[in-house]
């Protein structure tokens, strides 16, 4: 009986306090960098915050087995990339380890990837994860369909969960932190 009553008393306490647990779970550090640089590129801040909750879980000195660095898990090849086509001068792999400059180059890069694919975010996400070069491909012969229902069709299935744990983190940070 008295187990029942610390359940019942735990989920009440879980229903009124959802907001605050969430945002331990889903914390959102680096608000202010990446407020200003969602804005400047035209992307949506939540969409900014859950790729990085995603890529690094807000780890700025991350290095993944490929070698992808910082926050966003930009690869050395594409910050040299990105810097060159934002006159970003004497650029070091080094610096992707920085917030401040990995969430301007991967917002730059995540902006990149929407005029290239039509601001189709499965599109966007799946480039993001698995390259341009691949989404381009699987399009082209027929291999997905790149809709969000198809992702099952996608030939990575890194790249088919990365999509869906996106886009989970992305509604989550709408719905804790969307004050509109």
């Amino acid at each position: 009986m008295i187990w029942r009553i610390l359940v019942l008393l735990l989920v009440v306490w879980l229903l009124f306090n959802i907001d605050d647990l969430g945002k331990k779970i889903y914390p959102f550090p680096y608000r202010e960098t990446i407020t200003h640089q969602a804005i400047a590129h035209n992307i949506d801040p939540f969409l900014l915050v859950a790729l990085i909750k995603t890529e690094s879980s807000f780890d700025p000195k991350a290095t993944s087995p490929a070698g992808a660095m910082g926050l966003l898990q930009i690869m050395p090849d594409t910050g040299y990339w990105i810097a060159e086509n934002t006159a970003m001068l004497n650029f070091t792999a080094e610096q992707l380890y920085q917030p401040k400059i990995n969430i301007r180059m991967g917002a730059w890069y995540l902006a990149d990837l929407n005029n290239q694919f039509n601001h189709e975010l499965v599109l966007v996400l799946a480039a993001y994860n698995a390259g341009r070069g691949n989404v381009q491909k699987w399009l082209e012969n027929g291999c997905w369909t790149g809709e969000q229902n198809t992702l099952d069709q996608i030939p990575f299935p890194e790249t088919r969960n990365y999509i869906r744990k996106v886009m989970w983190h992305y509604q989550v940070y709408k719905f804790l932190y969307d004050q509109t």
